[in-house]
């Protein structure tokens, strides 16, 4: 039997990487809402992987709960992720997902997921299984572009989509000029969160690569007004003023009964 994998957090994304891990055989533990992770660690010390698939909300009090001798073993897998988010944890493998899984829906691929870090061959050959394509990234410069990107891509469309409405596809062939605005205010914040410069071009030019994976992508989920209140937030905590993502928050805040 193959090293066992520990997944905490058993929802539809997990779920995913369970069903993978399984068919290449690894057995999977998981470690449910509520159940302490130090309790847990002391049964099974040394998995091969220790999977968190919270959400990101949850993200940053699971890790502060993870033992000692699971955090060089961690796989993250989270919307919104920078490398600040795993300062305390050793060389983590990081997975950027771009296929969706929804309830009582199969999984369906955007574009192939990157992947970087000690464990990235098991998650790949993981979700291969499964048919969904990833790409092994060679360097942590490489990963933190795709986070980027990624968060780029989240947080455009669901603040954008706030004021527009519709699918990926509309947003890029109508609404263009005002995507890029926010889109630009994004970057901002990212360049301000990570302490780095990002090429832009290129970054827009995989969003729009991103978007021809899957036109019909709808811009606004249910996260999109908390997605902003936090975007502004993050940025008022770096100076930045933001004011195309303060404005859409004060229509929102005007439409609001």
């Amino acid at each position: 039997m193959k090293d066992p994998v520990v997944l905490v957090g058993v929802g539809e994304m997990g779920g995913v990487f369970a069903r993978g891990l399984l068919m290449l055989g690894h057995p999977v533990f998981p470690v449910l809402r509520g159940t302490s992770l130090v309790a847990a660690a002391a049964e099974l010390p040394e998995p091969q992987l220790v999977l968190i698939a919270v959400g990101e909300a949850d993200l940053a009090a699971t890790l502060a709960t993870v033992p000692a001798q699971w955090r060089g073993r961690l796989g993250l897998l989270q919307n919104e992720l920078l490398p600040s988010d795993w300062a305390d944890c050793v060389d983590p493998t990081v997975i950027s997902v771009w296929f969706e899984k929804k309830p009582g829906r199969d999984h369906k691929v955007i574009i192939p997921s990157p992947v970087y870090g000690p464990r990235a061959d098991l998650l790949a050959d993981a979700l291969a299984t499964l048919a969904i394509p990833t790409h092994r990234l060679k360097s942590t410069d490489d990963l933190l572009f795709e986070l980027v990107l990624k968060n780029l891509f989240i947080l455009t469309t669901n603040i954008a989509g706030l004021r527009t409405g519709g699918t990926v596809e509309t947003l890029w062939s109508q609404h263009r000029a005002f995507a890029e605005e926010v889109g630009h205010e994004v970057i901002d914040l990212q360049e301000a969160m990570t302490g780095c410069r990002f090429d832009r071009d290129a970054l827009f030019a995989a969003l729009g690569a991103a978007f021809a994976g899957d036109p019909e992508h709808a811009c606004m989920g249910r996260s999109a007004p908390t997605r902003l209140a936090r975007a502004i937030r993050n940025g008022e905590t770096h100076g930045l003023d933001l004011p195309v993502l303060h404005a859409i928050a004060a229509e929102q805040d005007r439409a609001t009964p």
